[in-house]
């Protein structure tokens, strides 16, 4: 289970239920929002999908406790594409 609570300006808390319950801040800039949702979705659902995409590739304890969104891109060279595909 994800849960995102917004904590002030493009900052969120992410709470992530999976065995072992970890928590997550996450910055995400308006740009990149832009750029990945076309700005039709609440950042919200960014966020959930990020967190859907980080998940099918690794365990919630091995996420970063901290981290600007389109960090994950470093990771995962992959991640803006399949994320802009499920926003179509």
């Amino acid at each position: 289970m994800i849960s995102i609570e917004a904590l002030r300006e493009h900052e969120y808390l992410v709470t992530v239920e999976s065995g072992r319950t970890t928590t997550h801040q996450v910055t995400v800039k308006p740009d990149d929002y832009q750029r990945l949702t076309g700005g039709d979705q609440p950042v919200e659902q960014l966020i959930r999908a990020s967190f859907e995409f980080l998940l099918e590739r690794e365990p919630n304890t091995s996420i970063l406790r901290e981290f600007d969104l389109m960090v994950i891109q470093r990771y995962f060279p992959e991640y803006e594409r399949v994320i802009k595909s499920r926003f179509g």
